[in-house]
């Protein structure tokens, strides 16, 4: 019995020490990879934008936004602040980040606020008719080519599970033909008009940016990255990519996301993209720091660290970051009439050109239309003529590349597209893609766009093909 009693002892010590063990593995491994600080730094900057850029109501932001992407995220709480514009998040009460909302910026995290600024105001009417404001023309007026049966069915269906953070849960939906906007529904708890988070449909909008400073700015997109900054405008990083084999990656590596950096795009707790996004205060030296693994211009991969590096080749372009801050408003968004459209920053005044841009169901479809038409708006070219046929070329002759274009996905490329399969679905569908089930998609031949805004967790309960198959199939040809 004595015996017995002292093996007892023993296992249970030893039991106790595996555990202390592996918890100490487990904490060890969290702090490792920054996960309690990049996790406080996700919560604060997107409650941040989505209470002051967004203008939603603040109780059900944690629950709707944040919570169901991962289990970590319950060890968060908050502190909003409305009257100073800011968020602060903390995770198991012991890694503190805030984010602050600021002029041209968004919410960007861990920078002192700015009294002078205040919550964006919804800058959309949506009693006027599109593009002028949000109002979608009446189904009597769609005409006789439109089944408008079926297309208002395949609106009811999109928003099977809205408000569900684990269904498809759909915010936005709108359809555009010939220039008309047939149909605009925002999800029930969206006012009209409500920002709308568009994720990696942000780097299309980097890409047009860049189309439009390659023409008015000399950004010289053949040329290496080394050399495509003025002087006293380049940033540290450059300097290492001189040294070694990255100083062949050229401007148009970045554009079609074929550097060939050692990096990955991984979503996980201890992923490179969290680490990116909420724990690399200067998001483009983070991505500049990967070694080279393949020769540039050789591999396609799709990487947000590429569209951030992108990014901060343009932020060279302007004498200023005052000028670099505003230019996405004013190049693009107030031309077409996009006025809720935000794009945000990093802590150091990059564009967070992978995924954050910010803007109304209506003004998704209004850079939509404007890609359709090949960057022309009414009768002002607010894009120079040749971004369609850019954004359209695949990044490789072959393999997967020839289903990504200019910072745009391929979805209808015969090869590799991600509805190739689907027939419904045009060769030509152009599509701004988004982690969580945010598409605008772009069929020229169908002269069409359709936007579909959401927060989808799961890909299982959205499937972008479907969806715009079916809304095709309710339009005249």
């Amino acid at each position: 019995m004595a015996q017995g009693m002292v093996w007892y002892r023993r296992a249970m010590l030893w039991l106790s020490v595996l555990l202390v063990t592996a918890l100490a593995v487990v904490v060890g491994a969290l702090l490792y990879f920054g996960v309690p600080r990049n996790a406080a730094g996700m919560a604060a900057k997107g409650i941040c934008s989505a209470a002051f850029v967004a203008g939603r109501p603040t109780p059900d932001l944690m629950a709707q936004d944040v919570l169901p992407a991962s289990p970590v995220l319950s060890m968060i709480t908050l502190s909003i602040d409305p009257a100073g514009h800011s968020v602060t998040a903390r995770f198991a009460g012991l890694f503190a980040r805030r984010a602050v909302l600021l002029a041209d910026r968004g919410c960007v995290l861990d920078l002192e606020p700015d009294p002078s600024v205040k919550s964006y105001t919804p800058a959309v009417d949506p009693s006027q008719p599109w593009p002028l404001g949000e109002a979608a023309l009446p189904a009597a007026q769609w005409g006789a080519g439109v089944d408008a049966a079926r297309l208002e069915k395949v609106a009811a269906d999109a928003f099977i599970g809205a408000g569900d953070p684990l269904a498809a849960n759909a915010r936005g939906l709108a359809v555009v033909q010939h220039g008309r906007l047939l149909l605009l529904r925002d999800a029930p708890g969206f006012a009209a008009g409500t920002r709308l988070h568009g994720w990696s449909m942000a780097k299309t909008i980097t890409g047009m940016l860049t189309h439009k400073l390659v023409a008015e700015a000399a950004l010289p997109i053949d040329a290496p990255v080394v050399d495509a900054f003025p002087a006293g405008r380049e940033p540290a990083w450059v300097a290492d990519w001189r040294k070694d084999e990255r100083k062949a990656i050229k401007v148009s590596d970045l554009l079609y996301m074929r550097d060939g950096l050692a990096s990955v795009e991984d979503y996980g707790t201890f992923g490179a993209v969290p680490r990116m996004l909420w724990g690399a205060p200067d998001i483009a030296a983070w991505a500049a720091g990967h070694k080279a693994e393949a020769d540039a211009g050789a591999r396609w991969r799709y990487l947000s660290a590429t569209a951030n590096l992108l990014a901060a080749v343009a932020r060279g372009r302007f004498a200023s970051d005052a000028a670099y801050w505003a230019y996405p408003r004013k190049a693009i968004f107030e031309p077409i009439g996009a006025r809720s459209a935000v794009m945000e920053t990093d802590t150091a005044g990059n564009w967070v050109g992978s995924s954050y841009v910010w803007a109304s169901t209506g003004d998704w479809a209004r850079l939509g239309q404007l890609m359709l038409q090949d960057g022309k708006w009414g009768e002002q070219q607010v894009l120079p003529p040749g971004w369609l046929q850019r954004a359209s070329t695949p990044s490789t002759a072959s393999g997967e590349g020839q289903g990504y274009g200019a910072h745009a996905w391929l979805y209808g490329n015969p090869q590799a597209g991600r509805c190739k399969a689907d027939a419904a679905v045009p060769p030509d569908t152009i599509v701004m893609g988004g982690v969580w089930g945010q598409t605008v998609a772009v069929v020229p031949s169908r002269d069409a766009v359709v936007v579909r805004l959401g927060w989808t967790f799961k890909s299982a309960h959205y499937d972008p093909c479907k969806l715009l198959a079916d809304v095709l199939s309710a339009l005249p040809k």
